[in-house]
């Protein structure tokens, strides 16, 4: 006989499945979901509150966090019933702000919180975290389901890409890691063309809006990028998911996934965008990836170290793993190291030396890749790119907001 609904409290349950093979076919929901989007306005905060809604038809206790409508008539329609918990207001340098109130929803203890924008930066004062992400993490620990939107111009190992695609600085960004660790990740997909149409009708923006978004960072070609790093990204995922599964099912299989990447790093400009491109590389072969940095012991500082520290913490966020070591000789190190720890890849900054100063001095890079060949380890040179940014005006309020140049940063 077939699980019969029941009505509880006005709101209808399913009771659990008998068959524990059915049951076990179809995984439960998840702690952490994301709804990731390649722009503004493809609907991420609509799906959220959709499911949000659906689970709470099916008795679920459900509390919306955050949501930021941005003026949107159908986003609104959407909250329906759904309990909010009121949010904190926050006096800061002259001007009024609201925040989502942490505390409040610790202590409403829900099944679920909706928490919109996963990227945004939270007002200095109003809690105890910099950052949203920060939040959702506090929320999770405490035994709360979060579900959450982000844009993909704010992951870490993609923000340099759409920079320099769009030519907007992306000034909010949140750790490949955190992202990574949702049990669902659903991209809310558009294309160019329906999105300028919804921002025409009126459906993102107020039309005082529309021009100059559609002239700047909602561009078709912007837009066509922007989804294809959108659809790359989540497809990586997915056949990690797949390869997860494979192996937790097949467990007598062969894998090809010993790849391994390592990206030698020094204080030249541009180093964390060969981090983050080597990031992309790894992530697409389903390797590791390493950071490296080859010590001179004769130079040291303050300086150098706040730059380690930087290239260290971009390691981190791409979820990359940091090695330090001491060498004389940093192109023997670097193919040394990579030899010990089987790597396959090497990733290397390319100089901006004169040709010159490369005959006289001796280039590193030249070397690396005479000693790598010796090991039969491939080498990729990489463009060290300066950005020069266009900050475009986003919304009036702090955060990742969801404007033209997403993410205003705290003054």
């Amino acid at each position: 006989m077939a699980p019969r609904a029941v009505r509880h409290n006005g709101a209808m349950s399913v009771p659990p499945v008998a068959d524990e093979e059915s049951a076990q076919a179809v995984r439960p929901a998840g702690r952490f979901r994301i709804y990731v989007g390649s722009a503004a306005g493809v609907g991420k905060t609509c799906a959220m509150l959709d499911e949000g809604w659906r689970r709470y038809e099916r008795g679920t206790d459900v509390v919306i966090g955050f949501v930021e409508t941005h003026g949107r008539p159908r986003t609104a329609e959407l909250v329906r019933d759904l309990a909010v918990v009121p949010r904190k207001t926050v006096e800061y340098r002259g001007a009024t702000f609201t925040e989502m109130d942490l505390d409040g929803v610790l202590a409403r203890q829900p099944d679920v919180a909706l928490i919109d924008e996963l990227a945004h930066t939270n007002v200095p004062g109003s809690g105890p975290h910099e950052k949203r992400w920060q939040d959702v993490l506090a929320l999770l620990e405490a035994g709360i389901a979060v579900i959450s939107t982000v844009n993909i111009q704010h992951l870490e190992s993609l923000a340099d890409a759409v920079e320099s695609i769009t030519g907007v600085r992306i000034r909010e960004r949140v750790p490949d890691w955190v992202v990574r660790r949702a049990d669902q990740l659903e991209l809310i997909d558009s294309s160019a063309d329906q999105l300028r149409r919804r921002m025409l009708h009126g459906n993102v923006y107020p039309a005082a809006k529309v021009p100059d978004a559609l002239n700047g960072f909602f561009r078709t070609e912007n837009l066509v990028a922007l989804r294809e790093l959108s659809l790359r990204f989540v497809a990586d995922e997915t056949e990690e998911e797949l390869l997860r599964f494979l192996e937790a099912h097949r467990p007598a299989g062969v894998w090809d996934t010993n790849e391994r990447i390592l990206v030698a790093v020094t204080q030249a400009p541009g180093s964390d965008g060969v981090v983050r491109r080597a990031a992309r590389m790894a992530r697409r072969l389903k390797g590791e990836l390493i950071v490296l940095h080859v010590r001179d012991t004769e130079r040291s500082g303050s300086a150098q170290d706040a730059g380690l520290r930087r290239l260290r913490t971009v390691t981190e966020d791409v979820g990359g793993t940091w090695l330090e070591v001491a060498g004389d000789d940093p192109a023997r190190t670097v193919v040394s190291t990579a030899a010990a720890h089987q790597v396959t890849q090497i990733v290397v900054g390319a100089t901006k030396r004169s040709r010159v100063d490369e005959v006289v001095r001796g280039s590193v890079v030249r070397r690396i890749l005479r000693f790598a060949a010796e090991d039969g380890i491939d080498v990729h040179v990489i463009a060290r790119r300066e950005q020069k940014h266009q900050v475009q005006d986003g919304p009036s309020s702090l955060g990742a907001g969801e404007g033209a140049g997403e993410g205003e940063e705290v003054p």
